[in-house]
C-alpha cells in the first residue's frame, strides 16, 4: 500500500511517500512561504522523484488538527483535492498523536503540546512501549497549568517527553520540579508527514476504514479567534 501523507498544522510543512511502513521519501519545509504555494508543488515533486502518479497511491493521510485554523484547512483541501478525482481512500490523523510517531524508538510518556494561546495548549498524552503506540487521553484544550498538575500527578515516577511546539511552554513550568520531564531532540519535536503515514498505516492495521474525500474535515478543539469574539459580542449584546 501506498500512503501519501500530508502536514501543514503547524509553521512547518511536509510531504511524504510510503510503502506500508517503509518510508520511500519526505520533503520537509519550515519558510514563511505559505502551505497554500508550497504543499502541491511538494507533492509534485516528491512523486516525480519517487517515480510514481497520484494513480499508484492507494491511500491519502493528513494531520485534520488541532493546529492553526488555516494550515489545518489548507492541508485538508489539498488532500481533499488530490484524491477526489481518483476515488483514493482519505484518513484523518490526529496532530498530536502523529508527533507520538516521531518517538517510537523510546519506551515513554509522550506529551504532545501545541501553542493555542491564552495560556493555554493543544494536547494529548502517549505511552510508548515496543514501538507500540498507546493513546491515554483524547485530544483537548488545557491550561499549561493544569496539564503540569495531571503530569506531576498520574506520572511523575515516569519517564516524560514533551513534543510540539507548546513543549517550551510546558517545559518552563517544570523547572522547579523533580518531575522527569524533558524536551525531545529538535528534529524529532515537530509533526512530520512521514509520522502521519505511520499512525495511518496502524489505524489500518487495527482495522479502522479510511474515509472518502468528502467526509474529510478539519478537527479544531475550538472556536478561532474570529468565532470566538463575535460569540463574545453577540453575547454582551443580549
Amino acid at each position: 500500500m501506498y500512503i501519501l501523507s500530508i502536514d501543514s498544522s503547524a509553521t512547518a510543512a511536509s510531504v511524504a511517500l510510503s510503502e506500508d511502513s517503509r518510508l520511500v521519501g519526505e520533503y520537509f519545509v519550515n519558510t514563511d512561504f505559505t502551505h497554500s504555494r508550497t504543499l502541491v508543488p511538494m507533492v509534485e515533486s516528491l512523486l516525480t522523484v519517487t517515480g510514481k502518479n497520484i494513480s499508484d497511491v492507494n491511500m491519502i493521510a493528513v494531520n485534520n488538527g488541532p493546529g492553526s485554523f488555516t494550515g489545518v484547512r489548507i492541508g485538508v483541501s489539498v488532500a481533499k483535492g488530490l484524491a477526489f478525482p481518483a476515488e483514493i481512500p482519505c484518513m484523518a490523523i490526529s496532530t498530536l498523536e502523529s508527533m507520538a510517531y516521531n518517538l517510537t524508538v523510546t519506551d515513554a510518556v509522550v506529551c504532545a503540546a501545541m501553542d493555542a494561546r491564552r495560556n493555554q495548549v493543544y494536547n494529548a498524552l502517549f505511552r510508548i512501549k515496543g514501538r507500540e503506540v498507546q493513546r491515554l487521553c483524547d485530544d483537548r484544550a488545557i491550561s499549561i497549568e493544569e496539564l503540569k498538575n495531571e503530569i506531576t500527578a498520574v506520572y511523575s515516577t515516569e519517564r516524560v517527553i514533551l513534543v510540539g511546539d507548546g513543549a517550551h511552554l510546558v517545559m518552563k513550568e517544570f523547572a522547579d520540579t523533580d518531575c522527569s520531564v524533558e524536551l525531545a531532540p529538535e528534529a524529532l519535536r515537530y509533526q512530520r508527514a512521514s509520522s502521519v503515514a505511520a499512525a495511518a498505516f496502524d489505524h489500518i492495521r487495527q482495522g479502522e476504514e479510511p474515509q472518502s474525500s468528502a467526509q474529510l474535515l478539519p478537527s479544531y478543539l475550538r472556536l478561532s479567534q474570529a468565532e470566538r469574539e463575535r460569540k463574545e459580542k453577540i453575547e454582551s449584546n443580549k
